[in-house]
């Protein structure tokens, strides 16, 4: 690609997810315990980068607004000095600038989509294209840990604090459609607070156990059995997270015949997990009311609803939106027309 003149303005853009599927320890090609994850793609909100390419100034000089994104500036400084030695052009100050409509702190990837977003952008700005490797080792250096965003929805197992994919799981998940809440009426959640528990090798070879499972999953595009995968996951991750709403939530996808549950490991938000396949979509509409529902009856209100990529949610539309639980499903399928 070739350069462009200094004083040039580029764009990025990145999307979010919706917690993990899996999370946990697993080992990598050479045997070592290395934490990774598999993330629930989610379409929809995301971050959006402005960068401004100041020339002469110093390459430290870079501002951001909103100025609290100090992740987000501190990748666009080091994808200013990576862009700048690929373009062969001198690295320069400039102006980051961030939009979005990720809530915040509830594990959906916020400040991953900001990092991407602006390095996106930087890029955009020094005619660079950044393969995914090096966008994600600039997002680790950035925030120490990073969700798989850059590689724009494909099922991997990712080691979050290297920004390396430990296994790459098959082309697409199984089809879902996902009913979102977010649990502990939606507060955020410090994850620096959180305790601290080592994983043994019993905890890796139960981990590896899943991750198999998982990959057995994909290949078959079975979402029970994902479903399956995903509750065992989310079950283990309540020794740190302890949410109280879990086993309420977890009851109700048993008795509206969902195929599981998942939840963030990092944060409040939490799906309850349906098999979008053709031969389930006649009754989905009704199974997704009656989850609504009984959510709600356990004072867990729904927040999103929303398919995994491919799954064409416009076939779920309910009979009739005037019901708030029908009326949310209703919104959430009509922007996908």
């Amino acid at each position: 690609m070739t350069p462009r003149t200094t004083g040039t303005t580029g764009r990025g853009q990145a999307p979010c997810h919706h917690g993990e599927i899996l999370q946990g320890v697993f080992r990598d090609g050479a045997g070592r315990p290395c934490p990774g994850l598999v993330t629930l793609p989610m379409a929809g909100p995301g971050s959006s980068a402005v960068f401004t390419i100041r020339p002469g100034t110093d390459p430290q000089a870079l501002t951001v607004a909103p100025a609290a994104r100090t992740k987000a500036a501190r990748a666009a400084a080091l994808a200013v000095a990576e862009c700048a030695r690929r373009s062969g052009l001198p690295p320069s100050g400039g102006e980051l600038r961030l939009a979005g409509d990720i809530p915040v702190g509830l594990g959906m990837g916020s400040s991953t989509s900001d990092v991407i977003a602006a390095v996106r952008a930087v890029a955009d700005a020094y005619g660079v294209r950044l393969p995914t490797g090096a966008v994600a080792r600039i997002a680790v250096r950035a925030e120490l840990a990073c969700d798989p965003l850059m590689l724009d929805g494909r099922p991997v197992l990712f080691a979050q604090r290297e920004g390396r994919v430990l296994e790459v799981l098959g082309a697409a998940l199984p089809p879902l459609l996902v009913v979102g809440c977010d649990l502990g009426g939606g507060a955020p959640v410090d994850t620096l607070a959180l305790p601290v528990r080592e994983a043994g090798e019993a905890d890796v070879r139960a981990w590896e156990r899943l991750r198999a499972l998982l990959r057995r999953a994909v290949a078959a595009q079975d979402a029970r059995l994902l479903g399956a995968v995903a509750t065992a996951s989310a079950r283990r991750g309540q020794r740190v997270l302890g949410h109280p709403e879990f086993e309420a939530l977890a009851a109700v996808a048993r008795r509206v015949g969902a195929v599981g549950v998942q939840i963030a490991h990092s944060g409040a938000v939490a799906g309850v997990l349906f098999d979008a396949a053709r031969a389930a979509a006649p009754g989905l509409p009704y199974q997704v009311r009656g989850c609504l529902d009984a959510l709600d009856a356990h004072g867990i209100p729904a927040a999103r609803v929303f398919a995994t990529p491919g799954v064409r949610v416009r076939a779920y539309t309910p009979i009739s939106p005037s019901h708030p639980a029908e009326e949310l499903l209703w919104t959430s399928t009509s922007r996908s027309r």
